[in-house]
């Protein structure tokens, strides 16, 4: 009714329940606590690509299982959950490629695989592919004055061995996209800037320090994990909101959105049965497909650079086999170039590079493998049975010798989960956050916009939190504001 205390408060719609929604949810909050706000999930469950799942018994990721630490935004976000003390480093940050039948040491010291000490990658190249590589050539015509995908790139100059051997799986690793169609600009903001200013490729990356008091000032991993799984961190932030009472909705298709006066209209629910829900401000908070369905009427330039933003499926096996006769692990896993012609991408040894993972089991090891690259879904198309046939034989393949008997697997299937960062990505994104900066009260967020990686994620949610903040806050103080 009018003049009640709901309508009074100003109500903020968030479109999506993953970790970037939530996040969205949560700034609103922190920012206007008297705000009213609800978080709308198509899915049956929050949390979006971080989730944990038991397997052999033990709770484990199934989705990404570290998160980024040179960034600060995911720790941040952990520490603000209560997840502080659950905050931890590898055990081992060792990993090898899978190249050429053999498993070679990762180089060190490399910017998203490109080797600034060539001979270091002595092995997953040849001899001759290390001079080709040590023998760096110019770009064509010096500085680079435009975005150009990571392989040309980087083939030019380097040769296309590092592209193939190195860039490629990690890169691959990321996005699960290919060197040749992913922007370097976008992907690889470091040899961006490198080459902008015309220098080489191959000038050292600075070392980062040590934590506080450690021993030597021994490198630092770039990465960090949580105790029980990274995907907690969404659980929290959920609980989070509902200590403070976000109104959570899963199973809630958003099927439209319209101006409604001053205000905003959103469809809600099944096209036989829709609901129409109105608010003051909305956060778009879902990957580029749908956000281009919801804005085409609206935003018609936004909506058409984000329909042209393709995404990559993938799926992710997680196994427990038997400890006894495993064997040693080498390191913390293996990537797989795309040149060999492998179903799996990678795989990841839980048990030695998580020392949480390493003590939930005496009889069982955790490992995980990852399949299925942008524009080859074949392999996705298997049945889970087959997926987990294709992985135990693919890493035992890599170790040299047969996997024990599996006791337990889980296979988690992400479609159209990782967006391809295509040449012209960085002005594809300007584009469509000019244009939705039309519709007041309207922002986007997700991993579509300026970084696949968790902590980018959680950046774009906490950017477009202030846009919509900043919008009721100036809207309260003129005619006409949010009710």
């Amino acid at each position: 009714m009018a003049g009640s205390p709901e309508t009074t408060r100003p109500h903020v719609a968030v479109v999506g329940g993953g970790i970037a929604g939530l996040t969205a949810a949560l700034e609103v909050l922190d920012a206007l606590p008297d705000a009213h706000v609800t978080v709308l999930e198509a899915a049956d469950r929050f949390g979006g690509k971080l989730r944990v799942e038991p397997v052999a018994g033990c709770v484990v990721d199934v989705g990404a299982e570290s998160l980024l630490a040179v960034r600060p935004e995911a720790v941040d976000l952990a520490r603000r959950v209560g997840l502080e003390g659950d905050l931890v480093t590898p055990a081992t940050t060792s990993a090898s490629v899978w190249s050429r039948g053999a498993l070679h040491a990762l180089p060190r010291g490399t910017v998203m695989g490109v080797p600034t000490d060539p001979d270091a990658a002595r092995g997953v190249l040849t001899d001759l592919e290390v001079e080709r590589a040590s023998a760096e050539e110019p770009w064509h015509g010096g500085e680079l004055t435009g975005d150009v995908s990571v392989g040309d790139y980087v083939a030019r100059r380097l040769g296309r061995a590092v592209v193939d051997r190195l860039v490629e799986p990690l890169l691959g690793g990321v996005y699960a996209g290919h060197a040749d169609r992913l922007s370097l600009r976008a992907t690889v903001p470091a040899l961006w800037e490198r080459a902008v200013r015309g220098e080489s490729l191959l000038t050292p990356v600075p070392a980062r320090p040590g934590p506080s008091g450690s021993e030597g000032g021994a490198p630092r991993s770039p990465f960090t994990g949580v105790r029980g799984g990274v995907g907690r961190l969404p659980l929290e932030v959920l609980e989070a909101l509902r200590t403070r009472g976000v109104l959570l909705r899963t199973d809630a298709v958003v099927r439209g959105l319209e101006r409604a006066g001053s205000r905003w209209r959103l469809v809600v629910g099944s096209a036989a049965d829709p609901v129409a829900l109105e608010a003051d401000a909305v956060v778009l908070a879902v990957p580029p497909t749908p956000a281009s369905r919801l804005l085409a009427d609206l935003a018609p330039v936004a909506s058409r650079a984000l329909a042209d933003i393709e995404t990559a499926s993938m799926a992710v096996v997680t196994l427990a086999v038997r400890r006894d006769g495993l064997g040693d692990l080498p390191g913390s896993g293996f990537l797989v170039p795309p040149v060999e012609g492998r179903a799996v991408k990678a795989s990841t040894f839980s048990s030695v590079k998580w020392e949480w993972v390493g003590a939930l089991s005496s009889d069982v090891v955790h490992l995980r493998a990852s399949l299925g690259r942008a524009g080859e879904e074949a392999v996705l198309q298997r049945e889970d049975a087959d997926l987990v046939t294709l992985a135990v034989a693919d890493v035992g393949e890599a170790l040299g010798w047969p996997l024990p008997p599996v006791v337990d697997h889980h296979v988690q299937r992400w479609g159209g989960a990782l967006p391809q960062y295509a040449v012209g990505h960085v002005e594809r994104v300007g584009s469509v956050r000019d244009d939705v900066a039309r519709l007041p009260g309207v922002e986007v967020a997700g991993a579509a916009y300026d970084g696949v990686g968790v902590p980018a994620v959680i950046a774009s949610a906490a950017r477009a939190a202030r846009g919509v903040t900043d919008h009721l806050m100036s809207s309260t103080t003129s005619p006409g504001g949010p009710r």
